[in-house]
């Protein structure tokens, strides 16, 4: 677990640096509304993060799609890293606007960073990211 909240806390600093990124959900960050909550009770911020891209759902399947490390998939929470787009695959069937009450755009992306080299996932998201 250790493994799996440091890269997830390196992965989430990067995405929140890039400018193809809207936004990072990630307790772990400092800017993060639920930072303080996460420091109260956990001693490490877990290995799951969201984000949102800059772009539109079409760009977002692109971005996924160029993925060469990272494989695509519904269930996250393994040894090695795994993304999915909940807008085409785990709420692919709510309609779009309670998605979007529920916080699920359709640039979002859920990422669980797994105990592969944390430059080695960052490297794949930033060579995806260039497609966008």
């Amino acid at each position: 677990m250790d493994k799996h909240c440091a890269t997830a806390e390196k992965i989430a600093s990067e995405l929140n640096r890039h400018p193809k990124v809207k936004a990072v959900y990630y307790p772990g960050l400092q800017a993060n509304s639920e930072h303080v909550v996460m420091k109260k009770q956990m001693r490490k911020a877990g290995g799951l993060l969201s984000f949102e891209l800059n772009g539109t759902y079409e760009d977002t399947i692109r971005v996924v799609n160029q993925l060469k490390l990272i494989p695509i998939a519904v269930s996250l929470g393994d040894a090695e890293t795994l993304i999915q787009h909940p807008a085409s695959m785990t709420h692919a069937v709510v309609p779009k606007p309670i998605r979007e009450e529920m916080g699920i755009s359709d640039t979002l992306l859920r990422l669980s960073l797994g105990l592969e080299a944390w430059e080695d996932i960052w490297n794949d998201l930033k060579q995806a990211l260039e497609y966008l």
